[in-house]
């Protein structure tokens, strides 16, 4: 005889599947959102092959091209770090870079992991380490290529004038906080300092004689499209880095005459946001030789291309080390400087 259950044994039946379905999908959420801290709290990673149009004629990938995904994990990881409040939603807008150390060359076919942390947070600012490996996918081998520290400040999207406010880290130690302070103070009083200095370009004189200054004085002009920028319609500082350096890189070869390639660079400090539609002139000159490495100071101004009432205004400021390799990628003696 076949036995049929009531209606209130069905409904009896649904509720508690709807139950445990409940608590499933509770569960889910739970997980997530741990998963979500887990990956605010560890940070981001970028990883990406090398090819032939990230680096020189002689394999080596332009320093511009690091710095640029440098800026990029950054932006990530500070971006997502300052959305985890309530309140407007923001970018991670970038002001500062460290000394950047170039400690070996990535090559063609290499592939670059790209890792970034938040190490010290300030009211309206946060401080996010970055390490550059490379990977010889066809050996195995790993080498630390690069280091960096960078300096970003959420601003709001609704209002690009609006800083927000940034959500605190937790330290491993009072000892660690302290050291981020001091650094924050450290660098807050240099970008000041480098803000009040701020000199004109001067042009060089015509027929400049062979390794002075004037000699290998280059610039470069680019004019600021969409594909350059942020959701604000203003540059993205790894754009303006990459520029940066490649007219480094131009003035270093002037000078030298052989292949040369990024060593390191001083604090880069990001005075003025660039706006979509701007004419950006990066100049860069020589400003000491070594015997074995160049220091070269590289300017950005920007003006605007239909507004020229309002005049150019310096954007960013650096310092690029260059150094001289011969074929076998060994270092080459820099000649000296005229004055």
């Amino acid at each position: 005889m076949r036995c049929f259950r009531t209606r209130s044994s069905k409904a009896a039946d649904v509720d508690k599947t709807a139950a445990v379905v409940e608590k499933r999908q509770e569960s889910q959420s739970q997980q997530v959102s741990r998963d979500v801290r887990e990956v605010v709290e560890a940070g981001a990673q970028l990883s990406r092959i090398m090819r032939p149009n990230d680096a020189n004629i002689v394999g080596n990938v332009h320093g511009g091209i690091v710095l640029k995904m440098i800026e990029e994990a950054g932006c990530i990881v500070g971006t997502r770090h300052c959305n985890t409040q309530n309140g407007d939603r923001c970018l991670a807008a970038l002001v500062r870079v460290e000394k950047t150390e170039f400690l070996f060359p990535v090559f063609i076919g290499e592939v670059a992991h790209v890792t970034a942390e938040i190490t010290y947070t300030s009211k309206h600012s946060l401080e996010v380490q970055v390490k550059v490996m490379a990977e010889n996918i066809l050996t195995g081998a790993k080498k630390l290529a690069n280091k960096a520290a960078l300096w970003y400040v959420p601003c709001s999207l609704q209002n690009v004038d609006k800083i927000m406010e940034v959500p605190p880290i937790k330290y491993a130690s009072a000892e660690q906080e302290e050291e981020g302070r001091k650094r924050y103070e450290a660098q807050k009083m240099e970008r000041l300092e480098t803000k009040a200095r701020i000199e004109e370009v001067v042009p060089p004189p015509p027929n400049p004689e062979q390794h002075t200054v004037g000699f290998s004085q280059s610039s470069l002009i680019h004019l600021v499209g969409p594909s350059d920028c942020t959701l604000h319609d203003y540059v993205h500082g790894g754009v303006t880095m990459k520029l940066m350096d490649e007219v480094a890189g131009i003035v270093a070869a002037r000078h030298c005459n052989t292949n040369v390639v990024t060593a390191s660079v001083d604090a880069i400090n990001f005075h003025r946001k660039i706006n979509k539609g701007c004419v950006v002139t990066v100049t860069g000159r020589l400003t000491f030789v070594s015997n074995k490495s160049m220091e070269i100071e590289v300017l950005v101004d920007a003006s605007s291309l239909v507004e020229a009432e309002k005049g150019k205004y310096r954007a960013v400021s650096a310092f690029f080390t260059f150094i001289s390799l011969d074929k076998d990628k060994k270092p080459l003696p820099v000649p000296p400087l005229k004055v």
